[in-house]
């Protein structure tokens, strides 16, 4: 794939700076619980409504920079799609960044081909973020609490102690794809459905509560593009 240019800009938390992403790769990863078992019994799941096994897992999905906006209000084609809370990763100018965002995707195409559905949607993350350590330790990934609410209906919540750790998914990327380029944003998986059920709404807040109260949080409208 060749990548149109872009770049996002976002606010640092706690220091006033303003950080403009340009990133070499955009890369969604699925599949990337910790407890292999229930990644296996979801795989199944999904194939039994038709949508194809990955080839291997975690996934990981390369897709097209311009995907990824923090604009308030998105278009999409297709009538069935919806999002979910996912944390970022930014890895920018050699420093680690994390924020939130949402895999947005269409549930329709997910089913003959997962890759093009998650590319036939805008990837939408928050305007503000917080610095890692180089050593991705802190702040600590398994005090993170993960959100997602749907026409201001709670849809997903969770701890993201059950994904694995970004430094873990970053060497996975490595095998996948060779040497990760210095500037990368990795999407890093989401949380379960609190019902099991996808809905296609309109309006959607994700959330990502870190440790003493602060949370990043972004709030999109989804809007289809007309034919």
């Amino acid at each position: 794939m060749t990548d149109r240019s872009t770049s996002v800009t976002v606010d640092v938390t706690g220091t006033g700076e303003r950080l403009t992403v340009v990133p070499d790769k955009l890369i969604v990863a699925g599949y990337t619980a910790r407890d292999e078992a229930a990644v296996e019994a979801h795989i199944a799941e999904l194939e039994a409504i038709g949508v194809p096994r990955p080839a291997s897992v975690p996934a990981f999905y390369d897709l097209d920079t311009a995907l990824l906006t923090t604009a308030p209000v998105v278009e999409v084609d297709g009538a069935a799609t919806s999002g979910e809370v996912e944390p970022v990763l930014i890895r920018a100018g050699g420093r680690y960044f994390l924020g939130v965002g949402s895999d947005h995707t269409d549930r329709e195409l997910e089913r003959t081909d997962v890759a093009e559905s998650k590319a036939a949607c805008p990837k939408p993350i928050g305007s503000t973020v917080v610095e890692l350590d180089p050593a991705l330790s802190s702040p600590d990934w398994d005090t993170l609490i993960a959100g997602c609410a749907v026409d201001e209906t709670s849809y997903q919540r969770g701890s993201v102690s059950a994904l694995r750790h970004p430094a873990q998914l970053l060497e996975r990327l490595a095998d996948a794809i060779g040497a990760v380029p210095p500037n990368v944003v990795l999407f890093c998986g989401t949380l379960p459905l609190l019902d099991g059920t996808f809905v296609h709404g309109s309006h959607w807040q994700v959330r990502l509560e870190l440790p003493g109260g602060e949370a990043l949080t972004h709030a999109y409208e989804i809007k289809q593009r007309s034919l």
